[in-house]
């Protein structure tokens, strides 16, 4: 999976609003109830790096504070484009 150089990483996300998360044993399901599409995360990191977002200056932020290593970030980066493309996370306004 190539990386998406158009997701910042050093900018602030959050989790849509109209986003529903099942923890789960691989990881978890994500359901939006606006666009009524499913979506699987593949790994308990990466949910932890979804949780984080809110609270964290930013999604590079919220990678590092789920433990993720920064020779794995751009990693990251893809799998949160792919959640960003499909309107599972958003960008959250400085406001």
């Amino acid at each position: 999976m190539s990386t998406d150089p158009h997701f910042d990483l050093d900018a602030p996300w959050m989790l849509h609003e109209q986003v529903s998360v099942r923890p789960e044993r691989f990881g978890a399901l994500l359901y939006h109830f606006g666009t009524r599409r499913l979506s699987f995360l593949k790994s308990p990191d990466l949910l932890s790096v979804v949780n984080g977002l809110a609270a964290a200056a930013s999604a590079r932020e919220a990678c590092t504070g789920a433990g993720v290593p920064a020779e794995q970030h751009e990693q990251y980066r893809a799998a949160l484009a792919t959640l960003a493309a499909s309107h599972m996370i958003r960008p959250r306004s400085a406001a």
